[in-house]
């Protein structure tokens, strides 16, 4: 009786002991019972009938990466480039991953693959270039789609690197360098004409005041010995016209002092 009882308790003991399971926090463990769904548990303890029920996946549910490759696809606009992207997936739905499709990760590779060569055959290749952040959108709504009955989400798509051929590298070089030419054409003419504009209005300005001109007859001889000495011969009329500009210049400055009052002379 004895022995009876230490091997029944032995069998009940290791019958527990196989029954129970324990699921990590990111883990979820899919429970058939008599070969149909049952439910979904996890994480900590949870506890199997024997023989009737068994795990049928365990399935995580931390965000995975997965990176794929379009070798030689061809845009909208004909041009063959290669594109390498990640996308970075999640299980949301446990159960349908595991009973609606057979392998869930390889599908996901293989939807995304084929997502990005259609992402490239819609889309432009300039626009491919200048928008990545329309693009990753776009591919990441397209896998979404096709993995949504799976219980599989595509939270991001990072577009890491387009190829696109030599020759097309070249010619894009130099569209950009006469891109450049000519906005500094364009900048160099628009400078040359507000000069040419402000020159005409000296002109006007100088046509219409004699002592102007004057003046700046005598600012372009300070400019000219302002930092050597220097001997410079100076046509007749300039000279009478500078003794004439320094006369004017004596008389108002007379004229801006105060007159002298009878009882302030000595």
């Amino acid at each position: 009786m004895d022995i009876a009882l230490v091997v029944v308790a032995a069998a009940v003991l290791l019958v527990l002991i196989r029954s129970i399971r324990i699921a990590a926090e990111w883990e979820r463990s899919v429970v058939l019972r008599l070969g149909r769904f049952h439910r979904v548990k996890g994480p900590g303890l949870y506890l199997l009938l024997p023989l009737i029920d068994r795990v049928a996946q365990v399935l995580d549910l931390r965000i995975q990466t997965t990176t794929i490759t379009a070798e030689q696809a061809l845009t909208r606009d004909t041009v063959a480039v290669g594109v390498d992207a990640i996308v970075f997936w999640q299980v949301e739905d446990a159960q349908a991953a595991a009973i609606r499709i057979a392998n869930y990760r390889e599908a996901i590779e293989r939807v995304s693959q084929t997502s990005l060569r259609e992402m490239i055959g819609s889309t432009d290749l300039s626009r491919l270039l200048a928008d990545r952040q329309a693009a990753d959108e776009a591919l990441r709504r397209s896998i979404t789609q096709k993995t949504a009955d799976w219980g599989v989400t595509a939270r991001s798509v990072e577009i890491k690197d387009v190829v696109i051929p030599r020759e097309l590298q070249d010619a894009m070089s130099r569209q950009a360098q006469a891109e450049r030419e000519k906005d500094a054409r364009v900048t160099l003419a628009s400078a040359e004409r507000e000069i040419a504009e402000q020159v005409l209005q000296a002109a006007r300005l100088y046509g219409t005041d004699p002592n102007a001109l004057k003046l700046r007859q005598m600012n372009l001889l300070y400019e000219m010995n302002k930092e050597r000495g220097a001997t410079v011969l100076i046509p007749t009329e300039m000279a009478t016209s500078l003794g004439a500009v320094v006369a004017l210049e004596q008389a108002l400055a007379a004229a801006a002092q105060p007159p002298v009052r009878p009882n302030q002379m000595p």
